[in-house]
């Protein structure tokens, strides 16, 4: 009993912190649909290059967006013609950094270990984006094709096409969202926030509440499971301190931000610098929610490419680290984050709320959704 309680302790606090991010990854994602252009991203993200995995790094680097805020994002942006690398890229680069994680940075460690750390996830984000487009998956398109050239609806698609030209995307894109309710879409701002949302929580969080849901029972397990003398078992094993760190941190989530004071901590208590920054690298990059998502959108090759990728080149640049500060005690004050507000619990229903009607929507409107998506060719 004791254990449940603790489990569902663990998951309403996992609830509360990841909430809000992916919220605001959602609604960011949904503007981001509405005002950049999919040309612009297939043109800069869309090709198997070495710059399109460059491109998609720099443009993650700087945002201040987590490992689950990023999600709808880096969703947002594969189903905008975005290469299976940049994606990879944008999905790694994103969570390890951002504008407010590295003043935080700054602030604890000093700028050797923040331009470090910056360096570091840019060119683990980069390697393993054009490792994935090195090796791709492989795809199961012709099948679909072949399902849809059996129909007839060639005929039909062009000629509703040419019948009808400019107006009804205006209308139709005007009735995806609530706005335009009397068919004329005036109000182009109020359109354009109505088809944003409609897109973020409609399209976007559809998409992953399957692995959202597996993702937040997993992780929640996974932080009871951890035992709360974790400093000391790091320090009793120091060179053993990075596997297990890197055991901790990739199922677990944690923000990049919220992950500084844990390693300060750490270090602090006499772990290595270099473990630290395995977990200030690997916590935020990965967690059970990334790892399923990861799969279900890019494969299982892109994923062992995105898991290896984070865990050998977090363990290398953290010797690399070790290495530079070996002279070096890094003693900084710690800024412990503030326990769950009011946006947080509100962040936590309105999620919960999607979550649960997608997975009870999937089991019990069979028909329905089928009807939505291409599985029912009858």
């Amino acid at each position: 009993m004791d254990f449940i309680l603790s489990f569902l302790n663990a998951l309403l606090d996992l609830s509360n912190a990841m909430a809000p991010y992916i919220l605001f990854g959602l609604i960011f994602a949904g503007f981001l649909h509405e005002l950049v252009p999919d040309s612009i991203v297939k043109n800069h993200l869309g090709k198997d290059s070495i710059f399109s995995v460059i491109k998609a790094t720099l443009f993650g680097v700087p945002l201040p967006v987590c490992s689950c805020g990023v999600i709808p994002l880096a969703t947002s942006i594969k189903k905008s013609g975005a290469s299976n690398g940049a994606t990879l890229s944008f999905l790694i680069s994103t969570p390890i950094t951002g504008v407010d994680s590295i003043l935080a940075t700054y602030g604890m460690f000093g700028w050797v270990f923040t331009i470090y750390r910056v360096i570091t996830s840019m060119i683990i984000s980069i390697i393993a984006g054009v490792l994935s487009n090195f090796y791709p998956e492989k795809e199961e398109e012709p099948k679909l094709k072949a399902a849809f050239s059996m129909a007839p609806p060639k005929v039909t698609t062009p000629m509703s096409f040419s019948a009808v030209k400019t107006a009804p995307k205006e209308e139709s894109e005007c009735s995806d969202g609530s706005c335009c309710s009397g068919g004329s879409c005036e109000d182009k701002k109020s359109c354009m926030i109505a088809n944003a949302f409609s897109y973020a929580f409609g399209t976007l969080l559809k998409d992953i509440a399957s692995p959202l849901l597996v993702g937040l029972l997993v992780g929640a397990l996974i932080t009871v499971a951890v035992p709360e003398n974790l400093s000391e078992i790091l320090v009793a094993y120091n060179w053993l301190s990075y596997i297990i760190v890197i055991a901790i941190a990739v199922p677990m989530y944690v923000c990049a931000t919220a992950s500084l004071p844990i390693a300060a901590g750490l270090m602090l208590a006499g772990v290595s610098p270099g473990a630290a920054f395995v977990f200030l690298s690997a916590g935020p990059a990965t967690n059970t929610v990334t790892i399923g998502v990861v799969k279900k959108m890019l494969g299982t090759k892109t994923l062992y490419i995105y898991l290896g990728t984070i865990i050998i080149g977090s363990v290398i640049f953290g010797f690399g680290l070790d290495y530079l500060l070996r002279d070096i005690n890094v003693k900084e004050l710690v800024h412990m984050d503030e326990h769950a507000g009011l946006i947080a619990w509100v962040s936590t229903v309105v999620l919960w709320s999607f979550v649960l009607y997608y997975m009870l929507k999937a089991y019990f409107f069979k028909e329905e959704s089928c009807s939505e998506g291409s599985c029912c060719s009858s």
